[in-house]
């Protein structure tokens, strides 16, 4: 999503997995020996990054690896994009214990942006989970998460009638609070939290603000879900976003 939106990746990979963690069987090799090797390498070759964007992490030992990597790698100009992927649904991802959200909220401190879902801004917050919380808990939640230390902070899939689903964010330096809000397909594939942040962003690396770029991501998560809702065998298998791929340079104009 990335490259198709024009901006070039490092990537840093921190595990290994064979397949998504929505499959019965799968592999995960955890990759946490070479973090400190490839960013010692990107240093020592005076790399520097525009953003740096980190999502899945596979233990705690990962999550306070990338906060290092933060300091070491980070200019006073580097987005630092921090997606605290760990949960959904009320509950932790499989191989999560109960500690590691302290682990992700030590990361998420650090964030320029930081995007959780319900679960995840529960879970980094202390808050108990409920999916019927109203927009004015919910606008709690993110001022409880915003006191960790992030510049903004954006809840994902945040239901906005039966209708609607989108984001609400906030920026504590101006109490400032964004709604938006697109058309709810009543169907769930792994993978929509990945594209979200992805195009995300790309967006703010292609010079959108945040708020534009919100919205970009968004409407390029709802264009994933209804190109794969047109395919019978992919409902579990995940997005097939490369068929939306060809759309992100009308949304970017």
């Amino acid at each position: 999503i990335l490259s198709a939106m024009g901006v070039e990746c490092g990537i840093l990979p921190t595990a290994v997995l064979s397949t998504h963690t929505m499959f019965k069987t799968f592999t995960c090799k955890d990759l946490s020996d070479q973090i400190e090797p490839i960013s010692e390498a990107w240093e020592r070759e005076q790399i520097t990054f525009d953003s740096i964007y980190t999502g899945y992490l596979a233990s705690p030992r990962q999550a306070e690896d990338v906060c290092r990597v933060l300091e070491v790698l980070a200019g006073p100009d580097t987005l630092r994009f921090v997606d605290p992927a760990m949960a959904d649904g009320g509950a932790l991802y499989t191989g999560f214990d109960e500690d590691f959200p302290r682990h992700m909220a030590r990361l998420a401190a650090q964030a320029d942006v930081v995007t959780p879902n319900l679960t995840e801004a529960c879970l980094l917050t202390g808050t108990p989970y409920r999916e019927d919380y109203d927009l004015p808990r919910l606008r709690d939640i993110l001022r409880k998460l915003a006191e960790l230390g992030p510049r903004h902070v954006v809840l994902t899939g945040v239901p906005y009638g039966p209708d609607k689903l989108g984001v609400l964010a906030y920026t504590p330096a101006e109490d400032r609070f964004f709604e938006y809000g697109s058309h709810r397909i009543d169907a769930h594939f792994p993978g929509t939290g990945d594209l979200f942040s992805s195009a995300c962003v790309g967006a703010l690396m292609r010079g959108k603000p945040l708020e534009e770029a919100l919205r970009l991501a968004v409407d390029f998560t709802l264009l994933c879900i209804q190109v794969t809702c047109r395919d019978e065998n992919a409902p579990w298998y995940g997005v097939e976003f490369e068929k939306a791929l060809r759309y992100l340079p009308e949304l970017l104009e």
